[in-house]
């Protein structure tokens, strides 16, 4: 016999005594198998078989050789039930030798210390999560495969534990350094999605099987399941929980940007078992897996270095995805805060965690709410429920919201994975044809967070108002116009809904009285909001809040909520038109210490608003805040609410007419509006304070103008600033000297909108508008001119819409020579009342044309300067007429003295110009 063949022989023999030693002894227990090494001479065990068989073990060479060997039967093998029982039962023996090494010398150098064995074990674990994708065409399997499938994967997760640490920030280290840490990101997320399916399988047919089988026997079987997906998912959110696995992840196209996360969010988030609706431990464990995966979708939507939402809104499938998701979050929250707490009772004597799935989903709204891509489809499907909490009595919103303790609250706990005690159970149950000989398996629950009663509450009630600030909030510079006044008018119309059927648990008021319900019960809230700062919440969520309750006090007609006019007003795909005041309140009565406002029955703290002049918008309804615009500018005390003129977009259905007559009614609104502010204006009210004049903004408009126009500079060096965490971090840190503080995260949250909406801008760039538009005028030779292009989109011509205002359309290149919309000569040029996103001509005191250009800013403060009171506009040159050293009618250190100054200071030629030597261009 030559030596090759030899050797030959020898492996095959060794790999048929290592199969027949993993199918005998992977029944033995780390305490066992303790024992049994230290009664043993040079680590070689005596271990009698079931058969009565005496069998010796070298355990040294069992550890050396069991993880390769694996691997060996994983490649050759059929893909059938044999292989994962055996995969099932070596992994079973590993650990256990993992558990054991810690306390033998010999078993520690050679499973932790050893590198080669060690990569050996990564290898079994990637190995075995490739192959058990190969078995999805057994999901719909009534057999063994999807039991012992589900144990193989949590087993493989936690097998790594074993061998690498235990400590999971050091396991992350070792994951992220892996050559193949992305390919074992993927397979991982496919392999725990398809335990999810298997679940899901379960439960969809259990309940036919629950007719033929013992229902006992069925809910062992789902319940075995549910702890084999939560173990494998919670692997996945302890590593998603350190920040170099979770960084790593987030640059994984097939996961984040392609919607891989998204995909088994979606499927986790559908888990229903109504027919196990009496069993605490499956319905606990539902609970639990849906909040664990909607911590792993929080982790990644806070992470630092990349924007996880701009990474799903890349692409139009996985943004559709995205809100799919959004929308199985906002089911969750409706189904969560629908049930009262004082009818729960428990459904047996045991109780298990939860999880934080309503808190969770809170977050989760929270950060949709205040996203540009998602802000709009929340609205459209969560304010009719918003809308039926504030229509609870008085009694149940205070107890809800108000309170600073619940009857019953939510607790996390992580659940306490044995690799030995889920394997055998497996592996009895499919040799077993009867389950109920075995007995069920329960884990043990670490309690995860030491959070109090009352700041649990709190927490929830923060986030309560944080998601009605988002919604009710609008940037011109970020969002879309159709979005202006989106959630007042919905929620509005929303009103005349009947809530029962929302919150079929709780009492509501009805009819006439429904209006000062409301209104009762937002004042509460704002009340109680304020005590919340600033621990839970900031100033500027609590000013957007009273901003929406003042808005909707002056637009609420106690008359609409008539019982016998609810049904009519009804509508399958949203709600009606706004319900309108015949008379606007009385602002000059609302004043005086907040506290003393909240009372039941005192108005509430004035809020001054401003009117747009009439001549401006043909078609005028009330507006959400343009007061957002900028911090600084100066709220006069003679304002009202701004006009807005898209009513007829916002994305509400109802009849044909309550729209007309909602409309009309705001059209009499706003002229009245308009009367009293002239009436004020004439009377000379004396302006109120410093701070009161301050406009409020959201979190991603943080920044001053000075804070702003330092970026848009910087930006011109770094246009791709927002993929280097190191560079943010610096200018976040530049930034807060030249204002209020300004973090990382706030500053790549603007970035990354700010992109976002340049992108937009670009994909819905129009030709020039028609004469017929806000240019309209008379007509005017062709002549040539400039073009305007997006400093992000080189090559993209954009031309800039008069309805939607934007910084960065504004920050202009001369020397690139852009072509702008067509422009008569001087001589056809009128004089107006500027708007933002005009396009104007500026003169000197003499008459003579300067240049062209575009307004930037009408209102507020600039570098420190009062535009209305120096009455003066802030303009962007576009084509310069004049010589670049003409020194400025308003000139500054800091914004330039000159032209060429200013061009050099700003990056963008930018300057105060007085108003009214100001005049607008008409296109030809």
């Amino acid at each position: 016999m030559r030596q090759g063949e030899g050797e030959a022989i020898s492996t095959v023999e060794q790999a048929i005594d290592l199969i027949s030693v993993v199918k005998e002894i992977h029944g033995l227990s780390s305490q066992e198998l303790n024992k049994l090494l230290r009664d043993s001479e040079n680590f070689t065990i005596h271990f009698v078989t079931e058969k009565g068989l005496d069998v010796k073990i070298d355990v040294e060479k069992l550890a050396g050789f069991l993880p390769l060997h694996l691997i060996a039967v994983l490649v050759s093998s059929d893909r059938d039930e044999a292989l994962l029982r055996y995969l099932l039962c070596g992994i079973r023996i590993l650990h256990s030798l993992c558990e054991l090494a810690p306390r033998h010398t010999k078993l520690e150098q050679i499973l932790l210390d050893d590198v080669k064995v060690s990569e050996q074990l990564i290898d079994l674990v990637f190995y075995v999560l490739i192959v058990l994708n190969d078995y999805r065409q057994d999901i719909h399997d009534s057999g063994p495969v999807p039991v012992l499938l589900s144990a193989l994967v949590a087993c493989s997760f936690y097998l790594l534990t074993g061998c690498i640490s235990s400590q999971w920030q050091d396991l992350a280290l070792v994951m992220v350094a892996h050559p193949k840490v992305d390919m074992f990101m993927d397979v991982a997320c496919r392999a725990i999605h398809l335990v999810v399916r298997f679940l899901q399988n379960k439960l969809s047919v259990q309940h036919i099987e629950i007719c033929v089988k013992s229902s006992s026997t069925t809910e062992s079987m789902v319940n075995y399941l549910c702890q084999q997906c939560e173990a494998s998912l919670q692997f996945l959110q302890l590593l998603c929980q350190q920040k170099p696995f979770r960084e790593r992840l987030l640059k994984n196209k097939e996961l984040c940007g392609k919607g891989g996360i998204l995909f088994l969010a979606q499927s986790i988030l559908k888990l229903h078992a109504p027919d196990f609706a009496e069993s605490s431990a499956i319905v606990a464990a539902l609970s639990r897996l849906k909040a664990k995966v909607l911590s792993i979708l929080l982790h990644l939507c806070e992470a630092e270095s990349i924007s996880y939402l701009d990474e799903v809104a890349s692409s139009p499938a996985s943004l559709d995805l995205a809100k799919s998701v959004a929308f199985e979050v906002l089911e969750l929250l409706k189904t969560g805060l629908s049930k009262n707490p004082k009818h729960l009772s428990a459904s047996s004597d045991r109780t298990y965690p939860m999880g934080l799935l309503q808190l969770n989903a809170m977050r989760l709204a929270d950060i949709f709410s205040d996203d540009s891509n998602f802000r709009s489809y929340i609205t459209v499907y969560f304010t009719e429920f918003l809308s039926a909490i504030f229509s609870l009595s008085h009694g149940d919103f205070l107890s809800m919201w108000c309170s600073a303790d619940l009857p019953v609250r939510e607790e996390d706990a992580t659940l306490y994975y044995e690799v030995f005690a889920a394997a055998g159970w497996a592996l009895d149950s499919v040799s077993s044809s009867d389950l109920s000989n075995t007995s069920n398996l329960e884990f043990t629950f670490i309690p995860n967070s030491n959070m109090s009663q009352a700041s649990y509450v709190h927490q929830r009630t923060s986030l309560f108002v944080k998601i009605i600030a988002n919604l009710d909030c609008f940037i011109p510079n970020i969002c879309e116009e159709q979005e202006r006044n989106l959630f007042l008018h919905k929620f509005l119309g929303c009103l005349l809904m009947d809530p029962s059927k929302l919150l079929p648990s709780y009492a509501f008021i009805t009819g006439p009285q429904k209006a000062s319900a409301v209104q009762k019960n937002l004042r509460s809230l704002l009340s109680h909001a304020e005590s919340l700062i600033p621990t839970f919440l900031n100033m500027e969520d609590l000013q957007l809040l009273r901003v929406f309750f003042d808005n909707l006090q002056l637009l609420m007609n106690p008359s609409e909520f008539e019982e016998n006019r609810v049904q009519d007003d009804r509508s399958l795909g949203g709600c009606s038109s706004p319900l309108l005041r015949r008379e606007p309140p009385n602002l000059n009565n609302r004043n005086g210490n907040l506290k003393e406002e909240m009372s039941e029955n005192s108005a509430f703290q004035e809020e001054h608003f401003y009117v747009r002049n009439s001549h401006m918008d043909q078609a005028d309804g009330v507006t959400r805040r343009d007061m957002m615009d900028d911090k600084d500018k100066s709220i006069t005390p003679s304002g009202l609410k701004e006009i807005d003129r898209d009513v007829q977009n916002v994305e509400t259905s109802g009849s044909d007419t309550s729209s007309t007559k909602g409309k009309n009614a705001v059209d009499k609104l706003a002229e009245r509006q308009r009367e009293n502010a002239d009436v004020r204006e004439d009377e000379k009210v004396e302006t109120v304070q410093t701070e009161e004049k301050h406009r409020r903004k959201r979190k991603r408009t943080i920044m001053n103008d000075e804070q702003v126009t330092i970026m848009e500079r910087a930006l011109l060096d770094e246009p791709e600033m927002q993929r280097n965490t190191t560079l943010i971090q610096s200018w976040a840190d530049k930034l807060s000297h030249h204002g209020s503080e300004v973090t990382c995260s706030q500053l790549r949250n603007w970035l990354n909108n700010r992109k976002a909406r340049l992108a937009r801008l670009s994909k819905d760039a129009r030709p020039p508008p028609e004469p017929d538009n806000a240019f309209a005028g008379k007509q005017g030779g062709p002549q040539q001119g400039h073009s305007l292009r997006a400093p992000d989109s080189p090559g993209q011509e954009t031309t800039p819409s008069n309805t939607r205002g934007t910084r960065s359309m504004s920050r202009m290149n001369t020397s690139e020579n852009p072509v702008a919309p067509e422009f008569v000569d001087y001589g056809a040029a009128e004089f107006v009342q500027c708007k933002p996103g005009q396009f104007i001509v500026l003169v000197d005191g003499r008459g003579q044309e300067i240049g062209k250009g575009k307004v930037h800013q009408v209102q507020g403060k600039w570098w420190g300067k009062s535009l209305e009171e120096s009455g003066s506009c802030v303009v962007d040159v576009v084509d310069l007429k004049a010589d670049r050293w003409v020194k400025l009618p308003y000139p500054s250190e800091s914004t330039g003295t000159s032209f060429e100054d200013a061009e050099k200071k700003l990056g963008v030629m930018r300057v105060m110009w007085d108003s009214n030597k100001i005049f607008m261009l008409r296109p030809q």
